[in-house]
């Protein structure tokens, strides 16, 4: 799995993306997501680096918002 920066222009597709969820509601902007993540993963087609990406991000998330102990 490639971590370094692989892409030409962060800055185009950060726009894209965004544009992309532009007067969306939060549904169908997490619809969005998915369907991108799945069109995506059937692009790359390879198990071993979808689960490293899955994996990853997760950990990520974890990371940046832990979750709140049950009360």
């Amino acid at each position: 799995m490639k971590l370094h920066q692989n892409l030409d222009d962060y800055e185009t597709f950060y726009e894209m993306l965004d544009e992309s969820h532009q007067h969306l509601d939060a549904q169908q902007s997490k619809m969005l997501d998915a369907q991108l993540v799945l069109l995506l993963s059937n692009h790359i087609g390879d198990m071993k680096v979808l689960r490293q990406a899955f994996a990853l991000a997760r950990v990520n998330v974890e990371r940046a918002l832990p979750v709140a102990p049950a009360r």
